[in-house]
């Protein structure tokens, strides 16, 4: 199969903020729910991705006779019925000729050509789609109602020019903004395997000028030292007007003043810059405020070392959590406060951990058998 395309079997789970599964969601007509995107709108419904490789003769394309081709479908689901309410179908409307990505290489991905590469869809006022297209090097407009393409920014059939560095390759995560904008991930590299780069990625956000049909940059943001990211990542409006980066397959995520930067000059505007640890990535990054409230309590354990007790303690999931303060006591209705730190009294006792909240200046707690587990 091509590079990021889903497997067969495939599910999206919705969780509450006490981590209770609400829902299970599951793509119809056969596609496999993609990765590349999943929303929640206020309608009660999912929007999501969708994919599946069809059988196609690629001949006309310079490909196999007995070929395939990997389509997309964006589909809207019903949560509370999983009925299908909406679809948008990729080959019905996108003509292969115009992919970026070579029929050629189907011969490494199971004979399929992954042509367009449906990687993200936004939802726009009046009815609208904000579809990108990754190996087309191009973002559609389509009218939701009667599911035409309103006009396409970039690609072999473009409906606007572009100013000075303007133009994009292998974009995700296209997003509408107020004001005849929109804002991508330019990734800028690069056709896979082992492609050249076209450009340094970035963040970047386009003014459209529909009177001349020019496009032009409104800001970017660059990093320092200049990244190339083959693939994901993501550029997130935040609600204080600066913009907060995913850097995709590089490894790091930053923060920008609102103003952003210029290439070479990667460093102005930067608020913050972290890097994953190791090799993990992150396909998108996002700064948002979430608050995890499990609804299984915490869990401790105790261990014998040396004469010692120690008490290990975790609340997985809980982000309010900020300290631990540890009792003990000769029976579950005696307690006195030990150290809040290190071994618990050699004395009979029970250990007792209690959690307090970065908001709350109450104690919950534990109790947990003193007998050594096996950790």
């Amino acid at each position: 199969m091509p590079a990021g395309a889903p497997e067969p079997g495939g599910c999206y789970y919705i969780y509450d903020t006490h981590y209770r599964l609400l829902r299970t969601v599951f793509a119809p007509h056969g596609y496999y729910p993609d990765e590349h995107e999943f929303t929640l709108t206020r309608r009660g419904t999912a929007l999501f991705i969708a994919s599946k490789p069809v059988p196609m003769d690629l001949t006309p394309y310079g490909g196999p006779k007995n070929g395939s081709i990997e389509n997309s479908e964006i589909q809207e689901v019903d949560l509370a019925t999983g009925r299908l309410v909406f679809s948008w179908n990729a080959l019905d409307h996108l003509d292969p000729a115009d992919s970026e990505e070579p029929v050629s290489s189907a011969s490494s991905s199971d004979g399929v050509w992954d042509a367009f590469h449906i990687n993200s869809v936004d939802e726009g006022p009046d009815g609208r789609l904000l579809i990108s297209a990754r190996n087309m090097w191009a973002i559609y407009d389509v009218n939701k109602k009667s599911r035409a393409i309103r006009y396409q920014i970039g690609g072999k059939k473009s409906d606007f020019t572009f100013g000075p560095n303007a133009k994009f390759y292998w974009q995700h995560d296209a997003r509408y903004r107020p004001g005849n904008r929109i804002s991508m991930f330019e990734d800028g590299c690069c056709d896979l395997p082992d492609g050249a780069p076209e450009q340094v990625s970035h963040g970047l956000i386009l003014n459209l000028d529909f009177r001349s049909r020019k496009t032009t940059v409104d800001r970017a943001y660059y990093h320092q030292p200049p990244l190339e990211s083959p693939t994901q990542g993501n550029t997130q409006a935040l609600s204080n007007g600066n913009e907060f980066i995913g850097w995709g397959q590089s490894p790091s995520y930053s923060q920008y003043a609102g103003p952003g930067n210029t290439e070479g000059d990667g460093s102005r505007n930067l608020l913050y810059d972290a890097q994953l640890p190791g090799s993990n990535i992150s396909y998108r990054a996002f700064r948002n405020e979430w608050v995890g409230k499990p609804y299984y309590p915490p869990r401790a354990a105790v261990r014998t070392d040396d004469g010692e007790k120690l008490v290990y303690a975790s609340w997985n999931g809980s982000t309010q959590t900020r300290a631990w303060r540890v009792l003990a006591g000769p029976t579950p209705c005696r307690w006195s406060c030990d150290r809040p730190s290190g071994p618990v009294s050699k004395r009979r006792s029970r250990p007792m951990p209690q959690d307090r909240t970065s908001r709350s200046r109450h104690w919950t707690k534990r109790a947990v058998s003193s007998s050594p587990p096996t950790l």
